[in-house]
């Protein structure tokens, strides 16, 4: 589903911004890391992450989205939307990051825009 551009960007990133929705419908966004597989999907974790908001917020509501983006000098916005699916996993999520705890997300993307990624 992503296109080669969209996987070197996303590759060479560090951070994401993530929105869930929690039972009650509100927003909530929050950096956090993330890593592209090979087949598609996108993975995240983090410290502690199955006591953090957005693991409830995927438990009532699995619809996510995530945006990674940047800004080249002097002024060249670079960005890529996902949205998709999350799944809650609670093994694996140990190898996303040092110190991780095994939760994460897994993430089955059903739709991708981007922008200003062509050289």
């Amino acid at each position: 589903m992503f296109s080669d551009p969209e996987i070197r960007y996303l590759r060479s990133q560090p951070l994401c911004r993530l929105a869930t929705a929690g039972a009650d419908g509100r927003p909530h966004v929050v950096p956090t890391t993330f890593r592209v597989n090979d087949d598609g999907t996108v993975d995240i974790g983090g410290h502690h992450f199955a006591d953090r908001k957005k693991w409830r917020d995927v438990g009532a509501n699995p619809e996510v989205a995530l945006v990674v983006d940047d800004v080249r000098p002097p002024w060249s916005p670079r960005m890529v939307e996902i949205r998709g699916r999350a799944e809650r996993r609670e093994a694996g999520g140990e190898d996303l990051g040092r110190g991780f705890g095994p939760e994460h997300f897994h993430i089955t993307v059903r739709k991708v825009i981007s922008w200003g990624l062509d050289d």
